[in-house]
């Protein structure tokens, strides 16, 4: 039953031994959607969140309200509205992005590409303005193209800092560790499996050969596994039949990240979290590798470690579709009036 849901229980004993430290500022972006509620929820029930501003453009209050209830220390705001958004990011330490609409049965991360795009510009467009300095994470899909349409925004404004922005990709971590260990029998809380690349579909490159602990697989079913890792989400949107995407564990994943993230910020040493961020690793310039994670945001990129052969190969396989989406956002913040 513990599960990862065991690094809650590890925040709240971290929070209960360390004070002043644990006073981080999160503004969620999209609190009141599907993923948003659930990761606020989870935020609010950290001792490392001292302030929780929730945003959307309906319903906030009422979520706000609700989440102001539950006994634990963070104090939970609801603004809504775009008049409302510049106060909702002011003086936040990390803001949290899963504004946007849902995966429909037999749409593409692709398809959600114009619709949210303009979300996702806009919400960073006043993080820019109005926080900075903050850690910006990026749930929003199609993550390949809005971790570039971020970056973008904020070299319009002239506050860019690679090491400050993240996209979150930890689902897919939580989902290849998550069925590695049904087929081993493992606990899931002790298996962890790398995975690098991007965020959708054959760019999710899941590193089996560097799990930890040691797995082998024959050829044909580690390929179906690699392949139920990059699906995983389709999955989801099938079994739920039209009534929307993954929300719950993408919430937890979510959370897990920011915890991470903020653990980090107040001084933990080797807290290790894989993100599709700004990179040099490869001949995509957003990539993602396990990082390590710092008071600063990134303070060191891991790389891709030793790969086996199958591994290079799918690594190959993805940069042509990388890079089309990667110049997707790009291209579309610079056509943005």
């Amino acid at each position: 039953m513990l599960s990862r849901l065991s690094f809650t229980t590890a925040a709240l004993c971290r929070g209960l031994s360390t004070t002043a430290q644990n006073n981080a500022s999160v503004a969620v972006l999209g609190a009141a959607g599907g993923i948003g509620q659930p990761l606020s929820l989870l935020l609010k029930n950290s001792p490392l969140v001292s302030k929780l501003s929730l945003y959307d453009i309906a319903h906030t209050p009422g979520v706000a309200a609700d989440l102001s209830h539950v006994e634990t220390r963070a104090e939970v705001t609801g603004f809504i509205g775009a008049d409302q958004l510049p106060h909702s990011l002011k003086d936040v330490d990390v803001v949290v992005i899963p504004a946007g609409v849902p995966r429909k049965p037999g749409m593409t991360r692709d398809d959600l590409f114009n619709t949210n795009a303009s979300i996702v510009a806009t919400l960073t467009e006043a993080c820019a303005k109005h926080c900075p300095e903050a850690m910006i994470c990026i749930i929003a899909n199609p993550v390949n193209s809005t971790i570039p349409i971020t970056s973008e925004v904020f070299k319009k404004h002239g506050v860019y800092n690679p090491n400050h922005i993240f996209g979150v990709t930890t689902l897919d971590i939580v989902r290849a560790n998550t069925f590695v260990a049904q087929l081993k029998g493992l606990d899931p809380a002790r298996v962890n499996v790398p995975v690098i690349g991007g965020h959708a579909g054959k760019t999710i490159i899941p590193l089996i050969s560097q799990c930890t602990p040691k797995v082998d697989f024959p050829q044909d079913q580690l390929e179906a596994l690699i392949g139920r890792i990059q699906e995983a989400g389709t999955e989801v949107v099938k079994a739920k039949d039209g009534a929307g995407s993954a929300t719950l564990s993408m919430a937890y994943a979510g959370a897990r990240f920011v915890f991470s993230l903020l653990d980090a910020m107040n001084g933990k040493e080797g807290v290790i979290e894989c993100s599709f961020v700004r990179s040099e690793e490869t001949a995509c310039p957003y990539f993602s590798t396990p990082l390590l994670l710092g008071k600063n945001g990134i303070e060191k990129n891991l790389g891709m470690g030793k790969l086996s052969p199958y591994e290079e190969k799918l690594v190959a396989g993805a940069m042509d579709e990388l890079k089309a989406s990667i110049k997707k956002g790009e291209d579309f913040v610079k056509s943005r009036k």
